[in-house]
This record gives C-alpha cells, sequence and structure tokens, in this order.
C-alpha cells in the first residue's frame, strides 16, 4: 500500500488562506477535506468554490459533516433538510467519502453546538445505524464516523470504539480516528493514548486527524481540562504516538490536519502551523507501509425502514439532560435525576461542568 495522503481541513477566513497559500503552490496539500455543510454555496467566494472544485475533480476532496446529529432519538425536519443538502453538495462535486461524528446535538442553536456522547446501549445503537444507513443512502459512496473528544466519564472513553465498531458494520463503514480526541480523553481521565487506540478497530480507520486545543481551568481546584478546540499547535504527546499509530492502521488512506481559520492571528501562529504540516509530512515519508493492503469497502445494502427509528423516551431524556446542562443545576443534580439510558451515576464532575461551559458557549439565549 501507498503511503497516506496528508492533507488539511480547508477554512474560508483570509489568515488560513495565506498560511497555506506555499504549501498548495508547492503541491504538498495532497487532499482537501472540506465540512460541507457549515458554509452555504451562496457564501462561498470565487476562489474557494474553484479550490474545492480541483480538488474534486483529481479526487482528492473528503467531505465531513458536523451538524446531522447521529444519535438524536427524534426524527425531524432539520435532518431532511440536511440530507437534502447533501444531496445537492454531492450532484455539485465528487467527494471520496463522506464523514460524521459520534453523539448527538439537539440543541436549539444546534448549527453552533458541539455533539454529546451516547452510551453503548442496542436500542441507541439502533438509532445511530437508522441514521448512517440513511445518510449513506443520500450519499452513495462511502461512509465513515469520527471519535468524538468529550466524555462524562471513564466507561464512554472504553465503550467508544466498539460502539464505533459496531455501528459502521451494516454499511460497510469506516472510521476516522482523531489523535487530539483521544488525546483530550487521555489527558482528562489519566488514561495512555495508546491504551485507548488499542480499544479502536484499528483495522477500519481510514482516515487519521491531527489537531492542538485549549486548557480549561478546573472549577474544583483539580486537575485543568482538555478541550478540543482546534486553536493551537498540535501536542507533543501525539507527534510521540503518531508513528506506532500509522503502523497499526492498515486500511489508512488519509492524514488530515484541522486547525480553525479564525485562530491563525499572528505570524508565530502561522509558522507554527506550517511547522505542524512540515513534521508530519516528515513522519509519514519516515513510517513504514510494505505490506499493506487497502480494503475497498462497498456500499452494503441497506433495508431501510419507512420512517426513520425514533425512540420517545431517548429523545425526552436527551432533553432534559441539555436542559440541566444549560440551566445552573448544579453536579448533584445530574446524580439526583432518574435517566433510563444515561447512567449520571458514573459522570465525572469536571465533566459536567465542561459540559455546561460548552452548551453555554453555543447558546447564549
Amino acid at each position: 500500500m501507498e503511503k497516506p495522503f496528508l492533507g488539511l481541513a480547508m477554512m474560508p477566513e483570509s489568515e488560513f488562506v495565506s498560511t497555506i497559500l506555499p504549501l498548495l503552490n508547492d503541491q504538498s496539500v495532497e487532499v482537501l477535506e472540506w465540512s460541507f455543510d457549515t458554509v452555504d454555496h451562496i457564501q462561498e467566494p470565487e476562489w474557494l468554490s474553484d479550490l474545492l472544485d480541483f480538488y474534486a475533480e483529481n479526487s482528492r476532496l473528503l467531505g465531513h459533516g458536523v451538524y446531522y446529529s447521529l444519535f438524536d432519538a427524534q426524527w425531524t425536519e432539520r435532518q431532511e433538510k440536511w440530507l437534502a443538502k447533501l444531496k445537492k453538495e454531492i450532484q455539485n462535486r465528487k467527494y471520496n467519502h463522506i464523514t460524521e461524528h459520534f453523539g448527538f446535538m439537539n440543541t436549539e442553536n444546534f448549527h453552533q453546538g458541539v455533539p454529546l456522547p451516547v452510551p453503548l446501549n442496542h436500542k441507541i445503537l439502533r438509532i445511530g445505524k437508522d441514521r448512517l444507513a440513511r445518510l449513506q443512502d443520500a450519499a452513495e459512496v462511502p461512509v465513515g464516523v469520527e471519535n468524538l473528544a468529550f466524555s462524562f466519564s471513564i466507561d464512554d472513553v472504553k465503550e467508544q470504539g466498539a460502539f464505533l465498531d459496531q455501528l459502521v458494520e451494516d454499511i460497510d463503514g469506516f472510521l476516522i480516528l482523531d489523535l487530539h480526541n483521544i488525546y483530550c480523553q487521555s489527558c482528562n481521565f489519566e488514561i495512555d493514548i495508546l491504551d485507548i487506540v488499542s480499544e479502536y478497530p484499528l483495522e477500519k480507520v481510514k482516515e487519521i486527524h491531527l489537531s492542538g486545543g485549549s486548557w480549561q481551568n478546573s472549577v474544583y481546584g483539580k486537575k485543568r481540562i482538555r478541550r478540543d478546540t482546534h486553536d493551537d499547535v498540535i501536542p507533543e504527546e501525539i507527534f510521540s504516538v503518531l508513528p506506532a499509530v500509522l503502523a497499526q492502521c492498515p486500511a489508512l488512506e488519509y492524514v488530515i490536519i484541522e486547525r480553525l481559520g479564525h485562530t491563525l492571528h499572528t505570524d508565530i501562529d502561522k509558522k507554527a502551523f506550517f511547522n505542524d504540516f512540515i513534521r508530519t509530512k516528515k513522519i509519514i515519508e519516515a513510517a513504514e507501509f510494505s505490506g499493506r493492503t487497502s480494503k475497498s469497502r462497498n456500499r452494503k445494502n441497506n433495508h431501510l425502514s419507512y420512517k426513520p427509528l425514533q425512540d420517545e423516551l431517548l429523545h425526552h431524556e436527551q432533553t432534559k439532560l441539555t436542559k440541566l446542562l444549560y440551566g445552573n443545576a448544579d453536579t448533584a443534580s445530574f446524580k439526583e435525576e432518574k435517566f433510563s439510558y444515561f447512567n449520571t451515576q458514573k459522570w465525572d464532575p469536571e465533566m459536567i461542568e465542561t459540559a455546561k461551559n460548552i452548551i453555554k458557549k453555543w447558546n447564549p439565549y
């Protein structure tokens, strides 16, 4: 197998474009990933459309969804519109594959939120399989799912790999292994990065994400919380494990570096991002990929039910959870509330507070 292609998650901001221009000019950016549901076509500047079209025409464009919400227990017009937008996008551009995030978002300002985890439960798994099958039915290209950074408990961390393995099985799907997401879990729950990686079905990893993030001070005066904010350099700990991870992913085809476009404020920021790209490139070039074979993933027949699966109890609990996080409920209130699906008794108080901060940031009203 050839070495994986190295690329970037494309951002429309001028700071981002000026930073990556030298990389584009010398053809170092071998593939682009585009979050098609974050910018409407009517808002795309002509230069961006032309760039995306160029990569699409050369079979080097990946689609990355953000707001579909795989595990939202209620099927709404919002998801119907999302799939319609996806169909239109694929008619306009050729994508090698489409991916989405693990988790659910059911806040009012869903388009500005972040996905929250769900527990490993066969009923919840059926919801996710239904949503993923509908996504692939609309996309008609290979479909994958990205692991989540945020976890309420160590159980979330340990179960996610097995959950993702089962989730993509019916559609012969694949995984994005986001190493900074795993780094967040490693820091927040004091587990070795490679120990977490080993819990994932690495034979299904087709894409790896690399990024940086930030630290949030503890409200309890304990350890700091690591956040996946995509606004800083790739941590040294990720670079140190990257060669080992590359060696364990036999189906790997793409390595994507992520950074929010509006976070490249200074020349120092831009140089650091540029250096991260070059360093990643050198690691890939030095890695050994001989004897690897790329699995050709074929679309399986999706036996979709006429109506999307829904679970009123799960929807009620997702809504109640979101309201608790958005409100001023203290940590003890989460443990006093009765849930059928969410085991709040085991949730880390630090992570409850972190989730409250995230919800309030993106839903200020």
